[in-house]
């Protein structure tokens, strides 16, 4: 059963030319209606439902023109049906021509959104970047030859100028170096360098060179010179392009560093579907892939180390501001590749205000930490807690020394002991009897002088109590001298007992040395006997 049994075309509208069916098709696709589609939707389908492929567009046409729409499954079916028999309902349409209109149409249609797409206007950033990074390969390869060849000439040049640009400058209006002493470097070289240049050419070691190899140099020059003219241009305009597309991004780790991730990324839209962890080690996939085969510690970070903001870090905390300028690098790239409306930097701003006070605390902790307290502040001792508010001075007694605390040791005798057995008691150095005498009799002495002085005050309070009568310096005298006697009399009585205490040891001492020979003695008959 043909189609045109079934459907039977009402009317038909063509288009004059490809550019009108390139503007209607991407209305079209935006789900909008042109006006030639509405001006043949009033004519004919007025009061009729209206069969519709896409919802929206169907919604947008009830809106504006009040026709009902229909879409379902039945609807598609029979869309398709259109679609593969057009050339049997309208007339004068054939296959052969059909295919190559909508072959161009379709080219034209995926031109328009290439050229016109917001996601692909970072690819000016990718090639931009990498022809930047071409380009100081480049230079500094043809900076390294004008060394080297015009070196041979003056060799003392390169340690006098280190810029590769001012080197190349230098060696280009100078030529041959006897012309240095007459010529001006004041626009190329400081002063100082220039006299330097000037006493160390009329001294150099250099050979000579010819004018032809002269003129080569000078081109090579003149190359190095082009170059970076070109580099500085190319960089201004990578600076501009990040700061239209990315300026957030470029707020916080730079131009370089923002087209270097776009670029490692494929896409600023590629790049936002990335995690923070992710965008951290950008650009260390070797280095990550070898520490988990090798089970070693992986990279803390990748492309985002050239950041300024991880350059000002010291090297124990740059894993952390790595860590966490990669969470607001990619809030900032997210937020850049689906925003609507004008360029606004002021969150890229804010985030790098919030990171580099987020270093600083991080660093004062450092600080504190090496100060020695344990949880980042250092301790401050009171030192005024024993004192007065008002005045300066103390409430408690200030601590005075105590000499009595001081113990003097006399000189030690050593004893050789004989080695001990299992049945004789060990034996007592005399060292350390000499030190519990003396400790013992310190605690005596003091225990005296504590009675004395309590018997005196009874005796002072019973003749207070009996009669008030003053008490004369004579009787004090008399009571001196009968505590300094007494006292004597315990000393000498002391004494005498230590030396009987000292004969008894010695004596014992004897009998054991006696019993131990006896007993060697007769081992030794026994022995002989046997």
């Amino acid at each position: 059963m043909h189609l045109h049994q079934v459907v039977k075309l009402k009317a038909f509208n063509k288009f004059e030319n490809t550019s009108e069916a390139l503007s209607a098709a991407t209305l079209l696709i935006d789900s909008k209606p042109t006006k030639g589609l509405r001006k043949f939707l009033k004519a004919h389908c007025e009061g009729e439902t209206l069969a519709v492929a896409d919802t929206k567009l169907g919604n947008a046409i009830k809106e504006k023109l009040k026709i009902e729409c229909v879409h379902n499954n039945a609807v598609m079916e029979l869309m398709r049906g259109v679609r593969s028999q057009l050339t049997e309902l309208i007339s004068g349409l054939g296959g052969q021509d059909l295919a190559p209109m909508s072959l161009g149409l379709s080219h034209s249609l995926s031109r328009y959104k290439l050229k016109f797409s917001p996601d692909k206007v970072d690819t000016m950033i990718i090639q931009a970047i990498g022809l930047l990074d071409d380009l100081d390969k480049e230079l500094n390869t043809y900076a390294m030859r004008v060394r080297e060849w015009y070196g041979w000439h003056f060799p003392e040049l390169a340690k006098i100028v280190q810029d590769n640009i001012l080197y190349a400058k230098a060696v280009k209006l100078m030529g041959d170096r006897v012309n240095a002493v007459d010529l001006d470097f004041s626009e190329i070289l400081p002063e100082e360098i220039e006299t330097n240049l000037k006493e160390q050419a009329v001294i150099s070691m250099g050979s000579e060179v010819g004018v032809l190899d002269l003129l080569n140099i000078k081109e090579l020059c003149d190359q190095v010179l082009s170059l970076s003219e070109y580099r500085a241009q190319l960089y201004d305009y990578l600076k501009s392009r990040m700061n239209t597309i990315a300026p957030n991004l470029t707020a916080l780790v730079g131009e370089l560093v923002g087209a270097r991730l776009i670029a490692h990324g494929g896409s600023l839209l590629n790049l936002a579907k990335q995690p923070g962890s992710t965008v951290q080690i950008l650009g260390a996939e070797k280095a990550l892939f070898r520490a988990l085969k090798t089970k070693h510690p992986t990279p803390k970070y990748g492309l985002i180390y050239h950041a300024s903001l991880i350059g000002q870090a010291a090297p124990k905390l740059k894993g952390k501001i790595s860590r966490s300028l990669a969470a607001k690098t990619v809030l900032a790239i997210r937020y850049d590749a689906l925003r609507e409306g004008e360029e606004d930097n002021s969150m890229g701003l804010e985030n790098r205000i919030k990171l580099e006070n987020r270093l600083r605390n991080l660093e004062g902790r450092e600080l504190g930490h090496s100060a020695g307290s344990a949880k980042g502040k250092p301790k401050i001792e009171v030192y005024d807690k024993d004192r007065k508010k008002g005045a300066g001075a103390l409430i408690s007694a200030a601590k005075t020394y105590n000499p009595s605390a001081d113990v003097v040791l006399g000189k030690t005798t050593v004893v050789t002991t004989p080695k001990k057995r299992e049945h004789e008691e060990p034996e007592v150095s005399q060292s350390d009897e000499a030190e519990e005498q003396t400790k013992a009799t310190e605690k005596k002495k003091k225990q005296k002088k504590a009675r004395v002085e309590d018997t005196d005050l009874q005796r002072d309070e019973d003749q207070s109590t009996e009669a008030e009568v003053p008490v004369t310096k004579e009787k004090k005298k008399k009571r001196k001298a009968d505590v300094e006697d007494s006292l004597q009399n315990e000393d000498q009585k002391e004494g005498e007992e230590r030396k009987k205490k000292k004969r008894k040891h010695a004596e014992t001492e004897l009998e054991e040395a006696e019993t131990k020979s006896n007993k060697k003695d007769k081992k030794k008959k026994k022995r002989s006997e046997e």
